[in-house]
Parts: C-alpha cells; structure tokens; sequence
C-alpha cells in the first residue's frame, strides 16, 4: 500500500512552481475535454497537487461536485485554504477510489508517471467512476520519451516517492486489464507552446517544443 507523504518535492521550488507552470496545459485539457456542460457532473482529479487544476476547471465550466486527491498532505491542506467557496473537496489519499464514487469525469498531469503499480491506481480509478465515464491522464513523462533517460535522475534527485520508468505500452495494458477502452492522442501536437531558454530539462529549445508536440500523451480511458 503507498503510504502518504508530507511533500512531494525535497525541492520546494519544485512544488511550488507548478501552478502557474501547468495552467496553460490545464486550460488545454479543459478545451478538450470530453465534457462541456459538466453543471450536474462529479469531477475528479487525481494528484492534485495544490488544487489548482480544479479550481481553474471550475471557474470555466462550473460542476456540480469536484474531488481532488493527492499524497501529500502539505499540498492538500494548501488546497483546501484556497478553493473559496467553490464545491470542492481536497483528500490526502493513495487511492482514488477513497475519494467516493460515480464521478463522470476524471483528470489528471503529470501524475501516473509517478505511479508505482499501474494496475492498482487503474483499478482504483475504475472503481472511483461510473460506467462510460472518462479519465484523461496526461503525460510526457515517460519511457518512451526520447528525454526520459535525461529526465529520470533529475526527477528522482528530488522526488520524495521512487520513480518508475512506464512504456506508453505499459500504462495502455494497465487501464485495458482495469476495463477501460484507452486510446491516445499527441495531446498539444497542434497547441501554441509557450517558449523558454534552453534549460536542465531540454537542452535546446526545439527539445521543448518537439517534446511538448511528440511526446506529452493524452490517454484517453473509457470505463466500459
């Protein structure tokens, strides 16, 4: 059983960096979403982190309930001091499915990369969702990735949690066995990226974009 844990990062820069980091991705995962009218829907979103996804979510396209669920337990308690008045509720948990049941919808980034057991958090989210409900899970963070091999020290360096190393093919075999229909898009192969200078994590700047355009998936899991 994965254990919670205080923070995510032994680099709190890390940690608090990904709010205004991801949001531009999170406004891309909302555009296209298999949802639009969600005024009666149960939302999901499985490491949460600060909560931010959510909130941006709801503030767009207002759901009926929203649940997010992470492991740390900094990072919820942060979560909950910010989410105001919306109808949102933060829980450290390892385990989705402990966050209740029948969401129509579910999210997550950059998240199952740091999944140990595949299976598992696959089961845990299937039980977690209605029939036909949909979990996007996005992520560039993975195998397959031609910066992986780059990557994956550097992540692991600082991550409080080990730091698998999963296949597209691995993380599809998963969501199938848990009975979903998975398929996949290249997620932002045709989004404007934001540019930045070279850095530790792409070394040129058309690592970044061809990185962003190739490799950031969007597995798309329909519970059967």
């Amino acid at each position: 059983m994965t254990a919670l844990i205080d923070t995510w990062s032994a680099n709190p820069k890390e940690d608090d960096s990904m709010t205004d980091g991801h949001a531009w991705i999170w406004h891309e995962m909302i555009r296209t979403s298999a949802a639009t009218d969600l005024t009666q829907a149960k939302v999901l979103d499985v490491g949460c982190n600060q909560g931010g996804f959510l909130r941006l979510l709801y503030d767009a396209r207002p759901f009926a309930q929203g649940v997010g669920v992470d492991l740390a337990r900094d990072r919820v308690a942060l979560a909950n001091e910010a989410k105001g008045q919306r109808p949102i509720t933060y829980i450290a948990t390892a385990h989705p499915a402990d966050a209740a049941q029948d969401f129509d919808l579910a999210f997550s980034h950059e998240v199952i990369y740091l999944v140990e057991d595949l299976e598992a958090h696959a089961a845990s989210v299937a039980a977690a969702l209605k029939p036909h409900a949909i979990y996007d899970a996005v992520t560039c963070c993975h195998a397959d990735n031609p910066l992986w091999d780059r990557w994956h020290p550097m992540i692991s360096s600082f991550s409080n949690i080990p730091v698998p190393s999963h296949t597209v093919a691995d993380i599809q075999s998963a969501f199938r066995a848990a009975g979903f229909d998975v398929s996949v898009s290249r997620f932002l192969a045709n989004a404007y990226i934001p540019t930045q200078p070279a850095s530790a994590y792409f070394p040129t700047e058309l690592d970044l974009l061809e990185t962003y355009t190739k490799w950031k998936l969007c597995f798309r899991c329909q519970k059967r």
